[in-house]
This record gives structure tokens, C-alpha cells and sequence, in this order.
């Protein structure tokens, strides 16, 4: 897992739990429940009762009087949306790689390899191993942090275990030593063809 989606399935997760926590205190005020079920709920708690309101007349009274109250308040929610803003171009910003360096020197003044090139070659070289089918690559990520994404698709003959030791020394190491990376993550994926009806005459 990249550090990428960890940070994303945090943030999704710390959103999932605000937002189940907040949902599930507004049903049990609004249903009613802690009187239904003679529930106690912790001192303080706000919405226990359906009459019940988040932040009473009294209370908005008492911190809009403090000189601080306003500023931190939209110092707090210019925050919010600018990490928002950050997190959405983030999501937005170019995924692949566009150009690998090859023999491991850097884009500038050195030889560039398209990612779409390395894909297809890699497809390619994997689609002619005798137990494959059909084979799709897509190389993603960053130049500096790029993954492949391998998808085979095997005879109905083939063995996975036969099949992937085969692509990890042919075709994926002529694309470590041709294009000079050291380290080439990737994920492949195998499914298997199914037979074809026979027919019968």
C-alpha cells in the first residue's frame, strides 16, 4: 500500500467515524430512545430528547460576547477548506508517470521511456508466454514512486504459480534490465480463461 492510500483511508475513516457518531446521536435524540429503552446517557451529553438543540439560545450568547470566539471560529473553518482544497488536488493531480528515466539517470539530459511504451512492451513479451491468453500492463505512479499493474488472463491449461515465476523472469526482467531500475513494484493479477462449449454433430 502506498503511503498515498494510507493517507486517504485514514482520512476517509476519521471522516466515516465524525460523521456515524454525529448521525447516531441525532437518531437516538430524535427517536427518542434514551426514554424508550430507559437509557442513561453520560452527564452532559447533548441530545438526549428530541426538544433537545446542539447549542442552546444561552450558550450562543455566551461565547459570541468573547473577543476571541469569532476569529477562532473562522480561523478554524479557513483551515478546514484549505485542507479540503489541498486533498482534492492532491486526488486530482497526474497519477502516471509519464516518463520513466532509463539506465537510471535522471530526466534531464538523459534517455526517457513513456510509461504507456514499458507497458505495452511488458504486455507484449507477457502475452507470448504459452500458458497467456491475453495480457494487459499499466505502469502508474510517479517517476520516483511508479507501480505495474499487470493482468493475465491464462489458459484454461495454465497454472498460476508455473505462469508467474515465468513473467517474473522473463518479461519483468527484461523491463528491470532494460530500462536500469533496480526496484520495479508491481501487482498482477491472473484469472483464468474459461473452456469453450464443444460442440456435438
Amino acid at each position: 500500500m502506498t503511503p498515498r492510500s494510507t493517507l486517504n483511508r485514514s482520512l476517509l475513516v476519521l471522516v466515516g467515524l465524525v460523521l456515524l457518531g454525529g448521525g447516531l446521536l441525532i437518531l437516538f435524540a430524535g427517536l427518542d430512545l434514551y426514554r424508550r429503552h430507559d437509557l442513561v446517557p453520560p452527564a452532559g451529553w447533548p441530545l438526549t430528547t428530541p426538544d433537545d438543540v446542539l447549542l442552546g439560545s444561552a450558550d450562543r450568547v455566551r461565547w459570541s460576547s468573547r473577543g476571541w470566539w469569532w476569529p477562532a471560529v473562522i480561523a478554524a473553518l479557513a483551515l478546514t477548506a484549505l485542507l479540503a482544497l489541498w486533498w482534492l488536488l492532491d486526488q486530482l493531480s497526474r497519477r502516471r508517470p509519464g516518463s520513466l528515466p532509463v539506465g537510471g539517470t535522471s530526466l534531464q539530459g538523459g534517455v526517457e521511456l513513456r510509461d504507456r511504451a514499458l507497458g505495452d512492451a511488458i504486455a507484449a513479451e507477457a502475452g507470448a508466454l504459452p500458458t497467456v491468453e491475453h495480457a494487459a500492463v499499466r505502469v502508474t505512479g510517479r517517476p520516483a514512486h511508479h507501480r505495474t499493474r499487470v493482468r493475465l488472463t491464462l489458459t484454461p491449461e495454465g497454472t498460476p504459480g508455473a505462469t508467474l515465476g515465468a513473467l517474473c523472469e522473463g518479461p519483468l526482467r527484461t523491463a528491470r534490465r532494460s530500462t536500469g531500475l533496480a526496484d520495479m513494484p508491481t501487482e498482477v493479477r491472473l484469472q483464468v480463461a474459461r473452456h469453450k462449449p464443444h460442440r456435438v454433430e
